[in-house]
């Protein structure tokens, strides 16, 4: 008798919560230097990235990615604004944004 995975073949892969994190901070990150030098709110920043997303897992996670950029020092929020660090702005010329 053979062991096989339970899922098809043909089920979408699953990301997992570190996939899920690492996406949510690209996204974030991206979307905050694409309108450098323009500044957003934290909360204008969640809205406008979930799409007015209104289920709390959604805005979660986005606070969520915004606290880890943070606290990598790729984000700056003084006074609940959203800044890209100046690692985060050079790290963005070097590839060409």
């Amino acid at each position: 008798m053979s062991c096989k995975d339970p899922r098809a073949a043909t089920d979408p892969p699953v990301d997992s919560p570190l996939d899920l994190d690492d996406r949510d901070q690209a996204a974030a990150l991206a979307y905050v230097l694409a309108l450098h030098p323009a500044q957003l709110t934290i909360p204008d920043l969640v809205r406008e990235v979930t799409a007015g997303a209104t289920e709390f897992r959604e805005n979660d996670r986005m606070e969520r990615a915004i606290r880890d950029l943070t606290g990598a020092g790729l984000l700056n929020c003084p006074g609940g604004l959203a800044v890209p660090s100046r690692a985060a702005l050079r790290f963005d010329e070097l590839l060409g944004g």
